[in-house]
């Protein structure tokens, strides 16, 4: 594997070439201390083995995928699928690939580009799809755009997959969440979306208000709140780090584990948007750039 470090005087971010994993994210926290913001292996080759995508980029579709196919263009394609659910691409989605280094400038807003060739029928998706990720450090903010582009109709959806912990404690249940997200999508127990999405005011789903996460656990779709790109902001008092979140998107899915302390911002459109038609659309055409910029902005608090 390869590795790449970028820095400013307030983030360094280490990036891999296989999964294109952001394996590191170093913050200052409130006394002037380094601290990883990320779960993530000291040793890259772990990520070999490694089974819940940690700090990878996703796809060619982020979530899930119902009926193990989707049509398009009165075409059927196949997907593989897992106790009936196609999941972050397949098999071997994006993250288990291994992209290429394209540009690295080390300057006073330092960037990394990485890209991979999804060739056509790959894991059963149509089309030769050229993506790019490009992390960029400006000050305190990280920047992480995806682009793709398409030789034939297909359907995209990626994101980056890193788990964030901000300070050293065992547990989570100390950071505080506020989600800009009046609305979730309702979920099957398979946790595919039934089509409907439900106001989370009053609900376990409510974190309109900044709150601590305590003992809820999450794996849910949200819906961003219109005319909003600020989709959510977690910190921690120990540490003094914040973190504010800001997509483009229309959705962002917030998952913490059950096996391991951190949470996951998944920016992203929604999970099974080829076969729900009242979903945002999906669809990438020859001619047309897909386009994903996700923001994320630390301070202390």
């Amino acid at each position: 594997m390869k590795q790449v470090t970028i820095s400013t005087p307030f983030i360094t971010l280490i990036v891999l070439d296989y999964g294109a994993i952001i394996q590191k994210l170093l913050v200052k926290d409130k006394n002037g201390n380094s601290t990883n913001v990320v779960v993530g292996y000291d040793f890259a080759t772990k990520y070999l083995k490694d089974s819940v995508c940690l700090g990878a980029s996703v796809g060619r579709f982020a979530g899930r995928i119902s009926k193990g196919s989707f049509e398009l263009d009165r075409e059927t394609y196949n997907l593989h699928v897992n106790n009936g659910v196609h999941l972050h691409g397949g098999k071997e989605g994006f993250h288990r690939k291994y992209w290429k280094f394209e540009h690295i400038d080390y300057g006073h807003e330092p960037t990394v580009t990485l890209s991979y060739l999804s060739k056509h029928l790959e894991e059963g998706y149509p089309g030769n799809l050229k993506t790019t990720v490009t992390y960029h450090l400006k000050a305190n903010e990280l920047h992480i755009v995806y682009k793709a582009t398409t030789d034939r109709t297909t359907v995209v959806n990626l994101t980056n997959h890193s788990y964030f912990k901000l300070d050293d404690s065992e547990h989570i249940d100390q950071h505080h969440l506020q989600l800009n997200c009046p609305d979730y999508l309702e979920t099957h127990e398979n946790l595919l979306p039934t089509g409907k999405l439900l106001p989370v005011k009053d609900t376990k789903y409510d974190f309109l208000q900044q709150k601590p996460l305590d003992k809820k656990r999450l794996d849910t779709p949200f819906a961003i709140g219109l005319k909003k790109d600020l989709a959510a902001k977690l910190s921690s008092k120990k540490s003094g780090i914040g973190m504010e979140v800001y997509t483009n998107q229309p959705g962002i899915v917030v998952y913490t584990p059950l096996k391991f302390p951190a949470i996951c911002f998944e920016t992203q459109n929604f999970p099974d948007a080829p076969n729900q038609k009242n979903f945002p659309n999906s669809i990438l055409r020859p001619g047309e750039n897909y386009l994903n910029e996700s923001k994320f902005k630390f301070d202390l608090i």
